[in-house]
């Protein structure tokens, strides 16, 4: 079935990078040695002229001849209207980008197979493994390693402990409190504060929890690395627990997805049973979910049956009962991540094993000219913009709070090109998501300028 599909992958790749300048502002292709799993923006480092500075999170999933990376990068945020169209669609699938840079390696104790950032302090990360343990690293004081055979591993800063089983991928960080989120083959979701352990500018003082983790969790000193015990164990799911997320103004109401097809918001103030629990959330295992930022009733979930779903937590009932709001189905596989804009409340991505990230708008649903990109036949109610620069599946993805309408996207594509993985930071064209009377009104600023510049060459 895999080989039969591969001409067609091949044919919409060739037609994306033919249309790269017209459906981008910006876009950086980098080739990876090894498959990364995940993949984070972090801090903005530096703002010039035209191009900014910022932090970015990899992961780099070996074969084992080296030993296992959590790498920090430097990259080069190229500004709007700056990369020329013609600089656009000039990259080498083979090559490394120069405008990523390696900036620092930790040898990770296993594979990397989630990292999240803390948003009070985005240089303070947590990563999961093949383990029941949840690291936690500050990027900045942790050494420069060299990933060579033999060499031992870096040492987390904090242990997070808790899981009786392997928690390989649900994890989160709270928007409002540095608390860590996490959920795994036990089938249990795991809550951690480590507000008393990271670095004094990780938080406001001013912001502190009224409980300390201190009166909450269990704290022990093992090795160089101080383990933190969990705050709390909730139960509730009947398989291994595939993604979490906070409420974006609560440290204390999360949700969580898992296997057994349920989608279970909850409420720490009330104990560790299930305040809402939707037992049918999809037609097969749910793989990940997200929380809108700006609309705190609607939460996204993605799933093995190919479909987003959107809910609306108000017409969820402790009983369990309750339907999408919308089914968003234009993926042919598994949908992989999901992540709701920072730039706009109704704008959301999605990406799967079908090697596409799809970009939606749900106010666009039932109104004409909605899609963007590589067109396939019957685009589905909703869809604007498919990026189709990757040729495998495309495991994650994150908007940039520091730099609007830009994304950064990993695929592993070692089974399409007998390579490792791609990395790629692009931009779309503003026209896609602005009004086009309001962006040629904009660039009518420029006009002057473009033809000075026709003019003279």
């Amino acid at each position: 079935m895999k080989d039969r599909g591969k001409p067609s992958v091949d044919e919409r790749y060739t037609q994306w990078k033919s249309l790269v300048p017209v459906l981008y502002d910006w876009l950086a292709n980098h080739n990876l040695v090894w498959p990364s799993l995940s993949c984070r923006w972090g801090p903005q480092l530096e703002q010039a002229t035209y191009k900014n500075r910022q932090r970015l999170y990899l992961s780099e999933q070996t074969d084992g001849s080296v030993p296992n990376t959590l790498v920090i990068a430097n990259v080069e945020v190229v500004k709007p209207r700056v990369a020329a169209a013609e600089h656009i669609s000039q990259f080498n699938e083979e090559a490394r980008s120069p405008f990523v840079k390696k900036f620092k390696t930790i040898i990770h104790p296993g594979e990397v197979n989630r990292i999240r950032e803390l948003p009070q302090n985005t240089k303070i990360v947590a990563t999961h493994t093949d383990s029941s343990d949840v690291f936690i690293w500050d990027v900045e004081t942790q050494p420069n390693r060299h990933a060579v055979l033999g060499a031992a591993d870096s040492r987390p800063d904090l242990i997070l402990t808790g899981h009786q089983e392997n928690a390989e991928f649900a994890l989160a960080m709270c928007p409002t409190e540095p608390f860590v989120l996490s959920g795994g083959k036990d089938k249990s979701v795991v809550l951690w504060s480590i507000e008393d352990h990271i670095t004094a500018s990780a938080t406001d003082s001013g912001s502190k929890s009224p409980t300390s983790a201190k009166q909450t969790s269990k704290i022990e000193k093992s090795g160089d690395s101080i383990t933190v015990g969990p705050r709390g164990i909730y139960h509730g799911h009947d398989d291994t627990v595939e993604d979490v997320q906070f409420c974006p103004s609560s440290s204390q109401e999360f949700c969580s997805v898992g296997d057994d097809s349920c989608l279970i918001l909850w409420d720490a103030r009330s104990g560790t049973n299930p305040a809402v629990k939707v037992e049918k959330a999809h037609d097969a295992d749910l793989h990940c979910v997200d929380w809108n930022p700006h609309d705190e009733n609607l939460i996204l979930t993605g799933s093995a049956d190919n479909s987003v779903r959107m809910f609306d937590r108000r017409n969820l009932t402790s009983g369990g009962v309750g339907s999408p709001i919308y089914k968003f189905e234009g993926h042919k596989a598994a949908v992989l991540c999901v992540q709701w804009s920072p730039d706009k409340a109704t704008v959301f991505g999605s990406s799967a094993e079908d090697g596409l990230l799809n970009v939606w708008d749900y106010e666009k649903v039932g109104k004409k000219k909605e899609h963007v990109g590589p067109r396939m036949p019957n685009s589905p109610p909703g869809l604007f913009f498919q990026h189709a620069g990757h040729r495998d599946k495309v495991v994650d993805f994150h908007w940039n709070t520091s730099d609007p309408w830009t994304i950064v996207s990993v695929s592993e594509d070692s089974e399409s090109t007998g390579g490792g993985g791609t990395l790629q930071i692009w931009r779309m064209n503003d026209l896609i998501y602005r009004p086009e009377e309001e962006v040629l009104s904009e660039l009518e600023k420029f006009k002057s300028h473009i033809l000075t510049c026709s003019s003279k060459s």
